[in-house]
């Protein structure tokens, strides 16, 4: 029996640590524990105690400052950050003694270094780590007054970020694909996520709140819309970087099939409370919500098998379709003459189900992968990022206005660090550098988030000195307190993201156990309370008082932006009709950008029920600009669902006109929201658009009733908007 139980143990902790080394945390938590170990170990062996915490600071700025690359990419990326640590903190050595220099210094660096966000995310990331290590700097000075060089400070962090920066180079070359399997997991479980929430829209009951299910559906949508992105970020860095061959090709596949998934599963054919009081009686609506809730099984379980490299299960769906099919023969062979249009739209979706079927199916083998992207895709990605300092400058200039959320920001945060600069002067000449770190990173681009950081900063700083207040008594020894030290500087990464209150108690617990190895620890906990309370209040009234962005005001340009993107798709699909189906880069990117205004439509809403009240609209009309969004963007995803159904050209030019004149309406309406200009209600002449598409649509026959179908839907749409769009208009101007 021992052999066999030492064997089973081997086995049990193999898969222990396979699935530890999935989770996507583990990698970048390693990482930085095995510099900050590097550093505790330098500091204690060979060289004075004092390194560690600048060791410490530039280890932390650089691992803030990594973003998802090739190797070669990140190699770029780390050469470009070490030397702009260097800069920023040999100048804020030098401008020190010259406090009118130095708050010239934060003005200009802070404004630029915030304006390159204009550029993308990877900027914006580099951005704020810079910033960030300039307050570490000062921090540094602040303990290292007695420092023999002026230089001394800026080497010691600009080595910490260059050893993180070469423990980062290496890791992903050795570990290329590890962010991608673990960004297609986690879009995988959105995408299942998705589904799991659009079941409840399948609930049969006549009691069903369909509002409150649409404005939940609309919001999951949006997570699955930044999955979608980090995983294109992923592969085309990849990409760009010089990978290639079978594996990044499989990788491309996936996330391609991810998108035709996400496509069928945001369609819809018909308004489901309709089908809930057709059918009632009839057990079709079960099996819908049945098969959905397999399917979304079948994503979860399809994205831990892409963590753990695996071949997942076939899973249960095949069944659960069966069952589906059958009930709706059965109802279709008693079809009584009142509900054949809604038994037709029945069909539609009972098919597209069977097709998303096809698509998990196709998720789960390497082989149909490989030929879909052969033969069905278009596998180019969108590149959005500056193809020379000349587009560079261009986009930053572009944004050189105060209608732009990045100006808004850069000056609010330009003007708040400056503020945080002196009241420090003013407390305490060669102290209070705390407050400018708590500034640094209270202050968000838009209220809510400040608002929300703010809170948290001063729950985990309270947190993290009590913590630090305990154990440094607890464990007066110093080895002690420099493992705790290590295990804290681990925690603050792997919370940081979700449980940002927690990652700032670990943090300051790391300063506080650091600190105590130079200087009394016990000394630093009431000032640091002090300037964490000062360096939130100054964000606050900075994001209160500086061009607040308001997102109440800004909800009429959100919603054009959302019709706009929904009627370049509408013409994108149209095409498609047109021409046949080619899942082409400029189709793919226009049911990119109607997804992501869809998922801005919902942020916009969910920031701005947390402004003050004199500034936020009235809940339930901005709920009812959701639900109609994304209850628009499901029809035209219906028609992006059945693309190939219909044999290109094969349809008359009648819907070609119908098709543009919706959209071009769709356009008119978001021009007259941004413009501000009154939008006028329902026409006679898009009310006879409706009843003409919906008389030919009952007279034709699969699949062209079909695309008539969809489009009668997409129609009626057209009156709600205009309605609610007039009310905002009303609002905007009041």
């Amino acid at each position: 029996m021992t052999p066999l139980f030492n064997a089973l143990s081997m086995t049990a902790l193999f898969h222990s640590l396979q699935r530890l080394w999935a989770v996507e945390k583990f990698s970048y938590s390693l990482r930085v524990f095995v510099a900050l170990s590097g550093a505790m170990a330098a500091g204690w062996l060979i060289g004075p105690i004092g390194l560690v915490m600048p060791l410490f600071l530039g280890i932390i700025a650089s691992a803030l400052s990594e973003t998802d690359d090739s190797w070669r990419g990140r190699l770029t990326a780390s050469v470009i950050t070490v030397i702009w640590f260097a800069i920023s903190s040999l100048v804020v050595e030098l401008l020190t003694p010259w406090p009118l220099l130095f708050v010239i210094g934060i003005v200009v660096s802070t404004f630029s270094l915030t304006m390159s966000g204009a550029l993308g995310a990877r900027y914006a990331t580099i951005a704020q780590a810079t910033l960030t290590l300039a307050v570490y700097t000062m921090l540094g000075l602040e303990q290292n007054q007695a420092a023999p060089n002026f230089w001394y400070t800026p080497m010691i962090l600009t080595i910490g970020a260059a050893w993180y920066s070469v423990l980062s180079v290496l890791w992903h070359a050795l570990f290329a694909y590890q962010p991608v399997q673990q960004a297609l997991a986690a879009l995988f479980e959105e995408i299942g996520a998705y589904l799991e929430t659009k079941a409840g829209l399948f609930e049969p009951t006549d009691q069903l709140d369909i509002e409150s299910s649409r404005v939940a559906l609309a919001r999951q949508n949006g997570k699955v819309v930044i999955a979608l992105n980090a995983v294109k970020e992923v592969i085309r860095s990849r990409l760009a970087g010089g990978s290639s061959g079978a594996e990044i090709e499989r990788y491309l596949s996936l996330y391609l099939i991810a998108q035709d998934i996400h496509e069928r599963a945001s369609s819809s054919h018909y308004p489901y409370d309709k089908f809930a009081e057709a059918f009632f009686h009839s057990d079709v609506m079960f099996r819908c919500q049945r098969l959905l809730r397999q399917q979304a099984a079948t994503c979860r379980e399809r994205a831990r098998a892409i963590r753990l490299r695996q071949i997942g299960a076939a899973g249960a769906s095949p069944a659960a379709l069966a069952d589906l099919e059958a009930s709706f023969a059965y109802l279709r062979e008693r079809e009584p003459a009142e509900q054949r249009p809604l038994l037709r739209s029945l069909g539609d979706l009972v098919d597209n189900l069977a097709a998303l079927e096809r698509k998990l199916a196709k998720a789960r083998d390497p082989e149909a992968l490989a030929l879909a992207l052969a033969g069905e895709h278009d596998s180019s990605l969108f590149d959005d990022s500056p193809r020379s300092l000349k587009d560079a400058w261009g986009r930053i200039r572009e944004q050189l206005t105060p209608t732009s959320a990045v100006f808004r920001h850069a000056l609010r945060l330009t003007v708040a660090l400056g503020v945080g600069y002196g009241v420090k002067c003013l407390i305490h000449p060669t102290l209070g550098y705390w407050i400018l770190l708590t500034t640094l990173f209270v202050c968000q681009p838009n209220y809510a988030s400040t608002r929300l950081r703010l809170w948290q900063r001063i729950s985990g700083t309270v947190l993290g000195l009590i913590a630090g207040w305990a154990l440094i008594t607890l464990f007066p020894e110093p080895e002690i307190q420099r493992l705790i030290a290590v295990a804290a500087g681990v925690a603050f990464f792997v919370f940081r993201t979700d449980r940002y209150i927690l990652a700032t108690g670990a943090i300051t617990l790391m300063v506080v156990c650091c600190l105590n190895q130079v200087v009394n620890g016990y000394g630093i906990i009431e000032p640091r309370l002090i300037d964490t309370l000062l360096g939130s209040l100054i964000s606050g009234l900075a994001v209160f008082l500086i061009l607040p962005d308001w997102q109440g005001r800004q909800l009429h340009k959100v919603v054009a932006g959302t019709l706009r993107a929904n009627s370049q798709y509408l013409r994108a699909l149209m095409r498609q009709y047109d021409t046949g189906k080619s899942d082409d880069l400029g189709y793919r990117l226009a049911r990119r950008n109607a997804h992501a205004a869809d998922a801005a439509l919902s942020t916009t809403l969910s920031n701005m029920m947390v402004e003050p009240g004199r500034f936020r609209k009235e809940a339930e009309a901005c709920l009812r600009n959701l639900v109609m969004s994304h209850t628009l963007l499901s029809y035209l995803s219906g028609l992006g669902a059945h693309r190939g159904t219909i044999p290109a050209g094969a349809q008359d030019g009648r819907i070609q006109r119908t098709g543009e004149r919706v959209a071009a309406v769709l356009a008119e309406i978001a021009d007259d929201l941004e413009a501000r200009r009154p939008v006028g209600l329902a026409n006679a002449e898009e009310q006879a658009l409706v009843v003409a598409l919906d008389q030919v649509a009952d007279a034709t026959d699969y699949p062209h009733r079909l695309l008539h179908n969809q489009l009668v839907l997409i129609s009626r749409q057209l009156a709600p908007i205009r309605a609610l769009a007039a009310q905002l208009q009303r609002e905007v101007v009041a």
